[in-house]
């Protein structure tokens, strides 16, 4: 009996699940694993004198257990994530929390929690719950006909925003600032609310800026050598810009690029760069096209929804996907300044690719037909 049910569950699962959009993941789980053994297998051996496999089992190993993470959230109850965002939201904001006081310093900024086999960046994990507590603010039934669910929605970016500057992240924090700008847009706010609100958040950040020098005189530094490449140090950039030219429309070949040997973190940062290097910016493109496709497809789902909370959290979800995509190949072309941010799916890191996890086993969730789960 007990098998049966399973049976029955797991062919109801299969027939709901939006399949174009769970092989495209699979898609880009894959490609991440093959472009993280081309690009880190040089920087282990050579230059961190360890085995030449070092890097990749690990990327090996969190991929693995990000699918199993993306296929667990897929299989569970729709009403369950919708029920239950706010302890969800809670545990991911307390990982947060705690960053400042037992958090681990790498390079300069103090953004990871140690757990001995790995160290965890919890914006990652918090970055899609957000984004569904976000909206279970907006779409609350006692702030329907109110204004203050903006208010508090503005507050919790607030309250994320105020962690995120102090570990310093300025990658994380625009992108949260226009992943909310888009949900609330979608919500049906006035334009004026979000100009406001816009606004406060420029003068506080440019009297950070102001008053705190010391800590956030980095990001001027940026602008600046963004904006005037011969008053700043734009080597990681400029560096990245000539790999994607190095690498034209075949690229050099397999493990022939050396961007990087020469860039810090190009496995992580950079790596739409060392993609194009070594294999061409047709294949960079058809990966971006990857990520448009799958954006196009959660956007044609809420036109099926009915109800409001999927249909924006859908639609948030799939801003968060697409907006660090792009912020990360602006960057790598040189066309934004640089902030550090990851490319989901193929960058290597563990917080990465479990955040993208959760992404996606929320997406597929919330894209699954319901007419077939209730069958």
């Amino acid at each position: 009996m007990q098998e049966n049910f399973y049976k029955f569950y797991f062919i109801n699962y299969w027939r709901s699940i939006d399949k174009k959009i769970l092989f495209c993941f699979f898609i880009l789980f894959f490609l991440g694993l093959f472009f993280s053994f081309s690009s880190t297998s040089s920087l282990a051996g050579e230059r961190l004198n360890k085995d030449y496999y070092f890097f990749f089992v690990k990327h090996l190993v969190f991929a693995f257990l990000a699918i199993s993470i993306m296929l667990i959230i897929s299989l569970i109850k729709t009403e369950i994530f919708i029920k239950h965002v706010l302890p969800f939201f809670l545990i991911s904001f307390i990982l947060l929390l705690m960053v400042p006081i037992i958090g681990v310093e790498v390079n300069g900024a103090k953004r990871w929690l140690n757990f001995y086999f790995f160290n965890l960046q919890p914006i990652e994990i918090l970055k899609p719950f957000f984004v569904l507590m976000t909206v279970k603010i907006l779409t609350y039934d006692k702030f329907k006909n109110t204004q203050i669910k903006y208010f508090l929605s503005f507050m919790l970016l607030s309250s994320i925003l105020v962690l995120l500057i102090d570990q310093p992240d300025l990658g994380q924090s625009i992108l949260l600032i226009f992943s909310w700008i888009a949900t609330v847009f979608i919500s049906g706010v006035n334009l004026i609310y979000i100009i406001i609100f816009f606004s406060i958040f420029l003068l506080c950040f440019s009297s950070l800026l102001f008053f705190l020098p010391e800590k956030f005189g980095y990001i001027i530094d940026r602008l600046i050598s963004f904006f005037d490449p011969n008053q700043g140090d734009k080597f990681q950039s400029s560096s990245a810009l000539e790999a994607i030219k190095l690498g034209g429309l075949t690229g050099q070949g397999m493990g022939e690029g050396i961007l990087k040997d020469r860039v810090p973190e190009a496995h992580t940062d950079y790596v739409i760069a060392v993609i194009s290097e070594e294999y061409g910016s047709i294949v960079s493109v058809m990966i971006i096209f990857i990520f448009l496709y799958i954006t196009f497809r959660i956007i044609k789902n809420c036109f099926n929804q009915d109800n409001q909370f999927l249909k924006i959290s859908l639609t948030g979800l799939a801003t968060l996907l697409i907006f660090q995509t792009f912020i990360h190949a602006g960057v790598n072309s040189n066309l934004l300044p640089t902030t550090g941010m990851t490319l989901p799916f193929l960058s290597y890191g563990g917080s990465s690719l479990i955040g993208s996890a959760v992404l996606a086993g929320l997406v597929l969730n919330y894209t699954k037909n319901k007419t077939y789960l209730y069958d």
